[in-house]
């Protein structure tokens, strides 16, 4: 039986260092890594970097060195920006998925222990139960109702019955357990696993891809053709009016390359990667990228109850027995013997008797540790009342019985004790234990029990019922005319951030749904304390959902927020309910049965602690700490995220758009080139690099939840987006021309006017960078100082401007000159003074909206 892991010692800690050393990790080849020597190598493979290498050996050619260099320094430091970016998201997403490998529990110095599947070595014990992954080939000790899905390695989708007797005792890395638990000892790790004979690869988190991103690289190739055809125009209209033809395809390469966006899909996984880190500092581990951008649309939260909006720390706090509720903060629990087996040999919990203190060697769920408890004061007396039987079957826990029955030997006897929920074990009754004798459990007997269960989940008791059958034959006939003895009851308290939790989701537009398989009475109670729900007319189970059909549970479904009763099946079409009414549902689960569920959900989310790891692979977030404040955590964190995109997008669409348009009006204006190419190529180094970057590490608005989640597929560009970029990059190259002009009109050289171009378009565009940081607030609304990431980059960029402007070698790389301090004057007016009306505009249109 299972629970001979109190015999089984396993191996020491030092025996298994020694085998990790000897046999290796427990982990296939995972192909090679892409080196660091690749991945910047990578920054050069690109039509218009090509071109622009291009154009700097031809003018080397003609004997413009100086050009020359100063292009090739410009490109390479491009690259070393792209390498450090994909590099440490590369780093990031290897991290993440070792975070997400599977765990095995396994027998370690006589203590079970939950440790990371690689660790696993040959002679390891580990305990298997249903739902999880088969960590490595292993060789049956004990099972119990084993069936292995082996569908990985034969095809066959039809569940392979496991016995730790006969031939067919072996289980392969990969396989699930369907059904059933076992004892088992590992034989072949890693490579020499049948998994590794094959070579399978196992899933990453790298293969990913982000909707997101591949939209934002296709709208990258359609601005490329606009680009280049905006720059063959600019250099055919120069060459027409009689400029040098070399100058201005040099003019036509440079505008280009500062003009297209070719970093943004970079920047977007950027600021995914580091979205990913940030949320898993908030306990929420990302395993698919694309869940990210998803979590900003969450308009429905369907969370369990027990360890999620629960402590998942059960007490038990009352004992219905003999026609009597026990309050056991004021009287003793009934010390009636069959009631005590019922719940200690119908138990989940394993024991290590090394220990004496209960909280040390008992290890299983909340609920089976609680009665356990109840009833035993140390390890000694549980180790004492477990040798009085033998135990000779077992028919574990299932979500769609919710129950459980075992079969022991008692002397020469063979009796079934079965524990679970009151409604199915009632149903199963045909005697109750009365005053020490079994009577036949009349409608009266039921009525009476009934109401006592209701009294009991009506404070929010879970319960649990035990029952038992005298000399059972057989597995066919453990659970039938059964005695009932009585009621556990439970109580499994609130965590205490769940109320601001509920509340921030009722503020940001999201409906917060509980789903539970306890009583009614208890789901409503829990409910209420937390606030999902009001009134019993919110609250529906399992049984009633049975009665609707689809479309019935459609219309219906928007008025429900609290599900009882409810199994896997129930959920599946709870997900699909909502769905169809338009919602995008985030699903948490924990057993294999729901997988489907958490599957068909737009964000399926799986239990760290208590998930199975079939439900762990069909979900796109993991919660570490299995807390229903990490969801909402991790769908603001979505919002920033995506937030943020929008931000980096503004900013370098608008920037790039202003450097386009100050040439092409120029052009169409017959002035002269407010700007060389190398200057061109500065802009593009100055202002698209860093400050990009810093955006999207922007903190969170501190309303970012008091808005409505927006709609699933929504346009990047949408909410005003579009136009903000259009009116502000033709601004930024109005503004720059004119600063151009202005330079003409005072009569200054061509090299200083170029200047006061050059300073206006680099320094509009770091005023625009602040702008950036909000769609509703002006810069005057807003604290510089929360992104000191940004202020560094700002600061960079104007020290790189000033040293191209005043450092001698520089001026005459980049044919620049000194400016005084009335020049200065003409740039910050030209480049401030549209920010500032607009920030006005904003600033007053908020202080009236607001009622200030």
């Amino acid at each position: 039986m299972v629970n001979e892991t109190r015999v089984l010692e396993g191996l020491t800690e030092e025996e298994a260092s020694r085998r990790v050393k000897k046999y290796g990790l427990n982990r296939l080849s995972n192909g090679k890594k892409v080196s660091a020597i690749k991945i910047f190598l990578e920054q050069f493979n690109d039509f218009i970097i090509w071109v622009l290498i291009g154009a700097t050996i031809i003018s080397g050619f003609m004997n413009e060195k100086a050009d020359a260099i100063t292009i090739l320094i410009i490109v390479v430091m491009n690259a070393i920006l792209g390498f450090i970016q994909e590099y440490k998201t590369e780093k990031s997403l290897e991290a993440l998925k070792k975070l997400a490998a599977p765990t095995a529990k396994v027998k370690r110095n006589g203590k079970l222990k939950v440790i990371n599947a690689e660790e696993l070595v040959p002679g390891d014990i580990i305990i298997l139960e249903s739902g999880d992954r088969i960590p490595a080939d292993c060789e049956l000790i004990n099972s119990n109702n084993v069936m292995i899905d082996e569908s990985l390695l034969t095809g066959e989708s039809v569940g392979v019955e496991k016995s730790d007797s006969g031939k067919n005792k072996n289980l392969y890395m990969g396989t699930i357990v369907l059904t059933g638990k076992a004892l088992a000892k590992v034989i072949c790790t890693g490579m020499v696993t049948e998994m590794g004979k094959i070579a399978n690869m196992l899933d990453d988190i790298e293969g990913e891809k982000s909707p997101l991103k591949e939209k934002l690289a296709h709208l990258g190739k359609i601005l490329v053709v606009i680009c280049i055809v905006v720059c063959a125009v600019v250099t055919i209209m120069g060459i027409l009016r009689g400029q040098d033809a070399y100058g201005m395809f040099l003019l036509g390469v440079s505008l280009a390359v500062a003009a297209i966006p070719e970093g943004l899909p970079a920047i977007v996984t950027v600021s995914l990667a580091l979205g990913v880190s940030k949320m898993l500092k908030r306990k929420a581990l990302i395993r698919k990228l694309p869940a990210v951008e998803t979590l900003g649309c969450t308009s429905v939260i369907c969370s369990d109850k027990t360890g999620t909006l629960t402590e998942n720390k059960m007490t038990v706090k009352a004992v219905f027995f003999n026609g009597k509720i026990y309050n056991l903060d004021e009287e003793d629990i009934p010390k009636n013997s069959q009631l005590k087996k019922a719940f200690t040999y119908c138990n989940d919990c394993n024991f290590n008797f090394r220990n004496e203190r209960l909280k040390d060697g008992v290890l299983g769920s909340p609920t089976e540790y609680a009665l356990i408890e109840a009833y035993f004061r140390d390890l000694k007396e549980v180790k004492e009342f477990l040798t009085q039987v033998d135990k000779v079957q077992e028919i574990p826990f299932d979500s769609d019985r919710k129950m459980m029955s075992v079969l022991v030997k008692e002397g020469v006897k063979y009796n079934s004790y079965v524990k679970g929920a009151p409604e199915k074990i009632i149903d199963r009754c045909k005697y109750i234990w009365i005053n020490g004798e079994v009577r036949v459990f009349t409608d009266l007997y039921k009525k009476e029990v009934l109401e006592a269960l209701d009294r009991m989940s009506y404070k929010a008791l879970r319960c649990v019922a035990g029952a038992y059958k005298e000399k059972a034959s057989s597995k066919n006939d453990m659970e039938k005319d059964l005695t009932f003895i009585g009621i556990a009851g439970m109580i499994d308290p609130p965590r205490r951030e769940i109320k601001d939790a509920v509340l921030k989701c009722r503020i940001a537009g999201i409906k917060p749904v509980m789903i539970t398989g306890d009583h009614k009475n208890t789901a409503y109670a829990i409910g209420k304390q937390v606030d999902i729900c009001k009134s019993m007319d919110q609250v529906i189970t399992g049984r009633e959902l049975d009665n609707l059909k689809d479309n019935e549970l459609e219309k219906s479904i928007e008025k429900y927020t609290v599900f009882a009763r409810v199994t896997p099946k129930h959920k599946l079409r709870i997900v699909r309910a909502f769905k169809k009414r338009a919602h995008i549902v985030a699903m948490t689960g924990d057993g294999v049965n729901d997988a489907p569920a958490v599957k068909e959900a737009d964000i399926g989310i799986s239990m760290g602690i208590s998930g199975t790891d079939v439900t762990k692979e069909a979900s796109a977030m993991i919660l570490l700490d299995d807390n229903f404040a990490t969801i909402v955590a991790a769908v603001e964190e979505g919002r920033v995220i995506y937030n943020n995109i929008r931000k980096f997008i503004r900013y370098l669409l608008s920037c790039n758009l202003g450097e386009v348009l100050t040439m092409f009006l120029s052009s169409l204006f017959y002035l002269e080139n407010p700007l060389l190419p190398i200057q061109i190529l500065f802009v593009n180094l100055a202002t698209d690099g860093l400050p990009a970057i810093a955006l999207g590490v922007d903190p969170k608005d501190e309303d970012i939840m008091m808005e409505k989640p927006r709609r699933k597929g929504e346009n990047i560009f949408s909410r005003g987006l579009s136009e903000k970029i259009i009116i502000r990059g033709a601004l930024i190259g109005i503004c720059t021309v004119f600063s151009f002009v202005a330079g003409k009109y005072y009569g200054m050289g061509i090299d200083a006017s170029r200047t006061l171009a050059l300073s206006t378009l680099i320094m509009s565009q770091l005023i625009h960078v602040f702008e950036c940081r909000s769609e509703k607030h002006s810069i005057f609304e807003i604290n510089l100082f929360t992104n000191l990431y940004l202020l560094g980059a700002v600061v960079i960029s104007i020290v790189m401007l000033l040293f191209v402007i005043y450092v001698p070698f520089l001026q005459n790389i980049f044919h620049t000159k000194a400016l005084n301090l009335g020049q200065w004057l003409i740039v910050i007016f030209f480049s401030g003074i549209i920010s500032f009306i607009n920030s006005l505009y904003i600033f007053i249109g908020n202080t009236k909206k607001n009622g200030r």
